[in-house]
């Protein structure tokens, strides 16, 4: 970037309500003593490869098929824009059961999560039925059928990010191929306008900046207010997946070193005005091999369970095919298995797995 956008100041908050993420800790630990306690050894834990906790996050992906074959995304690869069968709920509540150290899931992988709506909706009431904190991400274009907004919110769903990756038809059907402007923004409205009425209004606009979109920066925190979104992300990453395809695709596309510090704090200015707040996202100078306490967090606290339950290391690779750590049926085995003690110690010795390469510094 031609000035460095300050991170600290401008990171999307990471809870949409602090209050409820502190209630939700606090009854989780009341009620399930061996969380807090495995909490407490993770906190208190110094990064290593072997370790005397339980992972505290999941990614949990409940579909691998989408609806839309976005231009930046590795399921427009997939027959049928489909890798592999749902999860079963009786899967995803054994994955619960066992993994008595989880804080947080982020239920959503690399599909549409409301492609299985019911199911979906069941596994939000049921991690939240353990006080665990809950969020997910949606393309939107499903809200409308069978209110699926008012169920998606009174599942007591904690954070739900909408992709909105164009402030015009033109450019969202060019990335978002599948979509259509027009019945998103129907859609978005109908959510924040229920959220609200309801007094859970716990959504995010989030945008993937790119060089389809970039024109349209400052039509986006407009756009954000029409929908009634409280808060905009705008994302300056676009994902390899640890594959080399993707890296040459996405970088004909990635905008990030045009993009600068004025342009940013004007755009969140704007959003101020709107009553909006604009944040930022993106990695590349986030993780550093040369600095033990900027390594990648995920080895250390969390995995991602993909939908036929095979282990993959991160949300950034979200593919089994790309890279597996073994069968999430037998989770925590695989935590402490030697695969994972050397996927550690490739981290923590600073020789970076070349699918993990993409969220370093250049030359980690």
């Amino acid at each position: 970037m031609t000035q460095t956008i300050n991170r600290e100041a401008h990171l999307p908050t990471p809870r949409a309500d602090q209050a409820l993420w502190d209630g939700t800790m606090q009854a989780g630990f009341k009620a399930y003593p061996e969380r807090l306690a495995n909490w407490t050894r993770y906190k208190e834990s110094k990064r290593t490869d072997r370790l005397d906790y339980l992972p505290v996050r999941m990614d949990i992906e409940n579909v691998s098929r989408c609806n839309y074959h976005c231009t930046m995304c590795q399921v427009s690869d997939w027959p049928k824009y489909t890798r592999a069968a749902d999860m079963e709920l009786a899967d995803f509540t054994r994955l619960l059961d066992e993994q008595i150290g989880l804080v947080e899931v982020k239920l959503q992988g690399m599909g549409e999560p409301l492609l299985a709506a019911d199911t979906f909706f069941a596994m939000v009431r049921e991690a939240r039925r353990r006080h665990l904190w809950v969020r997910s991400t949606t393309n939107g274009s499903l809200l409308h059928l069978k209110d699926n907004y008012k169920h998606l919110i009174d599942s007591d769903i904690c954070e739900i990010q909408v992709s909105v990756d164009g402030a015009s038809a033109e450019s969202y059907e060019t990335i978002r191929r599948g979509g259509k402007f027009d019945r998103l923004k129907e859609n978005a409205t109908l959510l924040n306008g229920y959220a609200r009425d309801v007094g859970r209004h716990r959504t995010r606009m989030w945008v993937v900046v790119q060089k389809t979109n970039f024109a349209e920066l400052e039509a986006f925190p407009a756009l954000a207010a029409e929908l009634g979104f409280a808060r905009l992300s705008l994302s300056l990453d676009l994902n390899d997946w640890g594959q080399d395809r993707w890296r040459q695709v996405n970088d004909q596309v990635d905008m990030q070193r045009k993009f600068d510090a004025e342009r940013a704090r004007a755009l969140v200015e704007d959003g101020k005005r709107r009553g909006v707040e604009v944040t930022f996202w993106y990695i590349d100078d986030k993780y550093d091999r040369r600095d033990p306490a900027k390594l990648c967090p995920w080895p250390f606290e969390r995995l991602y369970i993909a939908s036929d339950m095979r282990t993959v290391p991160c949300c950034m690779i979200s593919n089994p095919d790309v890279f597996e750590l073994g069968d999430a049926r037998e989770l925590t085995r695989v935590w402490h298995s030697d695969a994972m003690v050397q996927f550690r110690q490739a981290h923590l010795s600073g020789n970076i797995p070349d699918v993990c390469r993409f969220c370093y510094k250049t030359g980690g």
